[in-house]
Formats: C-alpha cells, sequence, structure tokens
C-alpha cells in the first residue's frame, strides 16, 4: 500500500535556516518558495532572474509520517525521482544519499521507525563544475538538464526538489518486487514469445487481454506463446494495438500494456555509395526507421520539456501537447537531450497514439568528460531510465545526446561517455537502435533563419540544394502575438520591443548565429525581404507569414528527397514559457501557433506539392514551380492536380495534371510550370493546388516592378 505524504519545505544558506513553507510534491522547491515568498508570474518581465538568487541554497523537505502497518509488513520510503544530489534522514538519522534525478532511490526504514517519526529530504546546491563560466558549461559533469542552465529559448533557471511520486509504501511476502515482460516475434511477425520476469516470494497469476478486453491467456506461466498478435503502428500506418497485461498476487498486483513490434534503423537509398570516391571508409549511418519490416517517413518534431517547473508537468500537460502533434499528422517527437527525461504518462499517451518517440540521454552541446565519478552517476542514470522506458512501443530510437560531435563538444564516438552509453543500451535493449548522437554524417541541423546574409539565399533556395539523409532540426522564427506578448510585458513594451529590456529575457534580442543581434525577432531580415514597415504589428504578422512558408518548404522539401532522406523533424514543437520570438510552432503554455497550422498541412500522408524556386517576385518576373504528389500513407492514391494563380481578386487556371497511379509511401513528381506574373501593386501572389486529397497554398511575395524613368528630354526627340 502507497502512502502519499504531507511535505513543508524550507531553505539554509552557511547552514542557517531562511524560511520554511507548505510544499506541492510532486513539484519544485524554488516554486514553493516563490508562492511563499510572493513571487509575480515567472513569464512576465524579468522575474526568473529572481530565482537566481537562491542557486546556491540547501533546500529541505519535512513531513511527519502517517501510514497503517499490518502484521510482517515492512515499511520502505519510495522516490521515482529527486532533483539532483540528496540526503534522506529518519528522525535525524541518515538513510540515503543519492545523487541523480532520473533514478528510483528507496530505503528499508522499518528498523527506524519510533512512535513519531520526522522524515526530511535534504538537496544540495545545483552541480556547478569549479572554473566553468556561467552557463551549460557548469553541468557538463552531470546528468542535471543543461537548458536549465540558460538556452536560446529557456532562461537560465535552476530548479529542484521532489519532482516524481514519492511516498511510503508497506510491503510484505505478497508484494511484488518487480515486473517487466519481453517478447521475440516470429519471423512473419505473427507470432510472439512473451516472457514474463517477476519477482515475489508467493506465487503469482498472469493475465493478458486484446484491446477488445477479450482474455488471450490466464496462467501461472511466465513464458507465453500467442498466435495471429495484432501488431503496433505509428500513426498514419495502421493502429496503435496495445495488449494490457496484470500480474496478481494474493493481495498485491501490476499492470502494463504490450505493443508488438520490430524496429530496425536502415541505410537510406544510395548511402552505400557514399563517399562515392576512394578511400572507402565509413558511409552516412543509417537513419531511416523501418517499422514492422515497413520503411517509414518520419515527420516530427523536436520536443522540449512544457514547462520549467517540471515538478508541474502532469498527464493533461502532455496529453493537450501529443493529441496535436498527432493532427498535425506528426508520427515521431524527438526528446532533446538538454531537456529532461519524460514522465511516464508522456510514454503511455505516445504508446495510445502511435506517437513514435526518440529519446536522448541527458547530454547536450557540451564534452562530458568522462571522469569515473561522472560515469558513475551516468551508468545508475542511464540504466534506470532504459529499464524504465524500454517496455514502450513508442520507443523506436536512442541517442547519445544532442550535438556532440562538434567544435563547441569536442566528443568523438572514443568518448567514455558515449562508449558507456552504447553499451547500456546493448545489454538492457539491444533490439532498439542507438545513435551516438545528432546530427551525424548525412544529417542535418539548421537552419534556424529564413534568409542568410551571409550566403544571400532564403531557405527556398538552400533547401533545393541540400541532400540529407535526414533533417533532425531546422527552423523559422517568428514573432508572438500581441496578445501572448502583453501577458508578458506592459503595453508599452509590447508595442515597442527594444534591446536591453526583458525582450533579450525573452530572445527577442541577443546574438545568435546569423540571425545578428536582433536574434529570433529578426527585424533585419525583415526589413530586407519586405522592406521597412511601419508598425510592430507589420513586423509580427511578417515574421509568421516567413515562419509559416518556410517551415512548409522544408518539410515538403524533404519529403520530396524521399527515399534517400527519410526524416523531417522542425525545431521545435513546444515551449516551456512565453517567448517574446522563437522557433516554437505551440506556445507556451498550449497555444498552436499559425505556423503550427501550415506545418499541419505540410505533413498531410497524401497532398500535392509544389517546388518553388523563390519566395520573392517582381510583377512581371516568371514564377517557375515543379508539382508533386506525395503519398506517405500505406495506400496507393490517383488524383488530379487543377493548378491556379491568385492575384488581388483575380483566380487563373493554370493547367490540370493527372497524376497516374502513386504506389503505397512514394511520391510522383509532375509538370514544371513557368507562369508569368502579372503587373501588379499585389504584396501576394498565390499559388492553389487543387485535388481530391486536399488543397496545398503557398503565399509568395510579390513587389511592383520598378517604373522606367522617361528622360527629361523624351518628348523633343
Amino acid at each position: 500500500m502507497k502512502y502519499f505524504q504531507t511535505w513543508t519545505g524550507g531553505c539554509s544558506l552557511n547552514e542557517k535556516i531562511i524560511q520554511e513553507f507548505p510544499a506541492d510534491v510532486p513539484g519544485n522547491i524554488q516554486l514553493d518558495y516563490a508562492k511563499a515568498n510572493g513571487f509575480a508570474d515567472v513569464n512576465w518581465m524579468d522575474n526568473c532572474t529572481k530565482f537566481q538568487e537562491l542557486e546556491d541554497y540547501t533546500w529541505f523537505y519535512r513531513s511527519e509520517l502517517k501510514y497503517e502497518k499490518k502484521p510482517g509488513d515492512r515499511i520502505y520510503f519510495v522516490t521515482l525521482g529527486i532533483e539532483y544530489e540528496y540526503d534522506v534522514l529518519l528522525n535525524g538519522k541518515k538513510i540515503l544519499h543519492h545523487i541523480g534525478m532520473f533514478s528510483k532511490a528507496e530505503a528499508d526504514i522499518t528498523d527506524e521507525l519510533q512512535n513519531g517519526n520526522l522524515m526530511e529530504v535534504y538537496i544540495y546546491p545545483h552541480p556547478k563544475r569549479p572554473g566553468a563560466l556561467d552557463g551549460r558549461q557548469q553541468v557538463d559533469q552531470s546528468c542535471k538538464p543543461a537548458v536549465e542552465y540558460g538556452w536560446d529559448w529557456h532562461p537560465r533557471l535552476l530548479v529542484s526538489g521532489i519532482w516524481e511520486e514519492t511516498y511510503i509504501e508497506t510491503r510484505n511476502n505478497d508484494f511484488i518486487t518487480a515486473c517487466s515482460c519481453s517478447y521475440v516475434l516470429s519471423d512473419d511477425l505473427k507470432n510472439a514469445d512473451i516472457l514474463f520476469e517477476i519477482s515475489c516470494l508467493e506465487e503469482t497469476v498472469i493475465e493478458i487481454y486484446d484491446m477488445t478486453g477479450e482474455q488471450v491467456y490466464y496462467g501461472t506461466d511466465p513464458h507465453i506463446h500467442l498466435e495471429n498478435i495484432h501488431l503496433w503502428w505509428c500513426c498514419g500506418q495502421g493502429e496503435a494495438y496495445l495488449y494490457h497485461w496484470k500480474v496478481r498476487s494474493q493481495f498485491d498486483s501490476r499492470e502494463g500494456r504490450i505493443g508488438f513490434r520490430e524496429i530496425r534503423l536502415v541505410m537510406n537509398e544510395g548511402t552505400w555509395e557514399e563517399p562515392s570516391s576512394f578511400p572507402k571508409s565509413r558511409s552516412f549511418p543509417p537513419a531511416t526507421i523501418e517499422l514492422n519490416g515497413r520503411r517509414i517517413f518520419v515527420k516530427g518534431s523536436n520536443w522540449v520539456n512544457p514547462e520549467i517547473f517540471t515538478g508541474t508537468i502532469t498527464r493533461e500537460t502532455y496529453h493537450q501537447q501529443i493529441v496535436l502533434a498527432k493532427e498535425a499528422n506528426m508520427n515521431l517527437l524527438r526528446c532533446w537531450g538538454g531537456a529532461i527525461v519524460n514522465k511516464d504518462s508522456f510514454f503511455e499517451i505516445c504508446d495510445e497514439m502511435g506517437m513514435m518517440v526518440w529519446q536522448e540521454f541527458p547530454l547536450a552541446c557540451n564534452n562530458y568528460i568522462g571522469t569515473p565519478a561522472y560515469l558513475k552517476v551516468l551508468e545508475q542514470e542511464a540504466s534506470a531510465i532504459i529499464l524504465r522506458l524500454k517496455q514502450h512501443p513508442c520507443l523506436v530510437l536512442w541517442c547519445g545526446g544532442n550535438e556532440l560531435f562538434n567544435k563547441w563538444s569536442k566528443m568523438t564516438d572514443q568518448s567514455l561517455a558515449l562508449r558507456l552509453l552504447n553499451k547500456l543500451c546493448y545489454e538492457l535493449d539491444p533490439k532498439t537502435p542507438f545513435l551516438m548522437t545528432s546530427p551525424l554524417s548525412g544529417m542535418a541541423h539548421g537552419g534556424y533563419i529564413f534568409y542568410d546574409p551571409q550566403i544571400d539565399e532564403s531557405v527556398f533556395e538552400t533547401v533545393r540544394k541540400c541532400r540529407f539523409t535526414a533533417y533532425c532540426e531546422f527552423g523559422i522564427p517568428s514573432i508572438t502575438e500581441m496578445e501572448q506578448l502583453r501577458t508578458i510585458f506592459p503595453e508599452e513594451l509590447a508595442d515597442h520591443p527594444q534591446p536591453k529590456t526583458a525582450w533579450e529575457l525573452h530572445h527577442g534580442y541577443g546574438a545568435w548565429g546569423h540571425a545578428g543581434e536582433d536574434a529570433w525577432i529578426c527585424f533585419g531580415i525583415i526589413d530586407k525581404i519586405f522592406g521597412k514597415q511601419i508598425c510592430f504589428a507589420d513586423y509580427i504578422e511578417k515574421s509568421q507569414w516567413l515562419q509559416c512558408e518556410g517551415l512548409k518548404c522544408i518539410f515538403e522539401e524533404a519529403r520530396r528527397q524521399k527515399p534517400h532522406c527519410s526524416m523531417a523533424v522542425n525545431w521545435c514543437f513546444n515551449e516551456p514559457w512565453i517567448t517574446a520570438a522563437g522557433q516554437s510552432i505551440i506556445g507556451y503554455p498550449c497555444h498552436p501557433k499559425k505556423a503550427y497550422y501550415a506545418v499541419r498541412d505540410a505533413l498531410r500522408p497524401v497532398m500535392p506539392s509544389a517546388r518553388i524556386e523563390h519566395f520573392s517576385f517582381v510583377a512581371g518576373e516568371m514564377l517557375t514551380a515543379e508539382l508533386w504528389m506525395l503519398n506517405d500513407s500505406c495506400e496507393e492514391v490517383e488524383d488530379t492536380v487543377r493548378v491556379f494563380l491568385f492575384v488581388d481578386e483575380t483566380k487563373k487556371h493554370i493547367l490540370d495534371w493527372n497524376t497516374g497511379i502513386v504506389p503505397a509511401n512514394t511520391n510522383r513528381r509532375g509538370h514544371k510550370l513557368q507562369i508569368e506574373l502579372p503587373f501588379s501593386s499585389a504584396q501576394s501572389v498565390t499559388l492553389l493546388l487543387e485535388s481530391e486529397a486536399g488543397s496545398s497554398m503557398y503565399r509568395l511575395l510579390m513587389l511592383e516592378a520598378e517604373k522606367e524613368e522617361i528622360p527629361a528630354n523624351a518628348l523633343n526627340m
């Protein structure tokens, strides 16, 4: 039996207690402190900076234990996760010391109990490597999420506390200490041999039910053979079929689900020919997911923690956003290595919805030197992560971490941390593919802006020249809608963004890559493309226009490059607080941006598509577009695409194209059009493709043609 306790929290500095206050569990102690001390909303202006003065505090939780004990029971303290290094004391005696937030910890406290029992959890100050500059480098010897130390979409705000379920548990001989199941599929994927591994001193009974509720097994034998099984499929490829199992002793039980599926990572078409000349060495690594023998084109997004205070994330938080991902025709979420490893409910929902998960370990953009102390914690944390998640059919790919093979991280496949992770994945979950890092050779991260001034090209020109096996990160920024901006800035500042203000904290300004000093607000890029705007509302509208058309362009081009390319995963899906400008397509807390709907349209399983050479045209210029029918479905299609051009109020029919039969999971290239644009003062021209599969619209910029100047003496000639 589990007994959840009532806790208070507190903090001390230099061993002097400062304050004690009510605490939520699960939660984050800094948020409890903020509530007790009247901190305003962390999203408002620069309120997030108030938490920086708390970074070196020691925090504690206290609870007068309440539980019921029957004869023969043993009493345990159990926590599924406390961030980050902590001691647990019972009646003043240390019963547990632990480092790491993703591994379960427990202690038998039976023999230490008295008539009244005070439990205390003391959490050490946040890890910071001595000598490291402020930022993610401070955590390069820790498994704590690097994003807390500041990123271009996340403020520096270090959190800790009891962020996962924590309770007192009574156990007896009937208690099921551990229970897991694994399976092997027959070569034809029709039958399954299941093995349950159960730790219990008493006999247990196993029950398995299909999705209709029909019982397909009942018995005590942990070796089970099932015939004519249903397979688990990802979104767009079939049903995410789940079997439900129960393991029961006389007074205890465990339950879970099985999704039968076979997953492989296989070579992309043409990559065995890379490199094309000697010396013949390593080819591009495999980047195509093969699910149940079928090659899947991955359409997805990068997932980050949906809250700064990660202890407050609930099942409903996850559910709302994963529903949006599925409705956007996505089939995979890449769980980025700088963030948390999500709670169980995230993976349970992905199982149910057929959303594949690419899971990274907590390494990102650092050189994680393999010191003995770090490797010890990494092995503990990674082992716990693997054992917890490998049961989920949605888990299709392990990855060592984000951007580790580059000049800022300087790791290689000889780095001890990555060799350890590879070993652990092989030993604990050998059938799930493993990548050392993302990206690898042949794969791409970037770009992250619509127009690159260094090469004088928009994304329309750049992406057509690319030939990658997987686009694992790419993005286009936009400015947040005014309604959202006014929830984080006073009206005057919301209407008039300025550097050296809270706009910088919320990522509107600040140097980053090619975007320059205006980072994701991109005034310079908007001025370059559209000219100076009259008011800030115009900048918002133009930035959102660019984000919509830019993301559509990249997603559709990646799909057109199939089968050499097999993945398109944008940066990023969500955000943990309200950004003033950024790359996400879902605003905090769960607000779909205009770009979300553009991406949803670009990821439809079957759709007409146009490869367009440019974004901006001059009136009277020739618009060149190549027609395609994209088919990621598991059925063949045949359609007729009607092409129209909109300028002002005029709709002009260009041509009709019969696609012929387009086989399942393939594309068909069609006509290459050249359309002379009319002379008009319209600011945009829209190319419209209509078909039974739906419509595709491309809103392009049209600049007014410059008028020829007539020489002053022309009338006298």
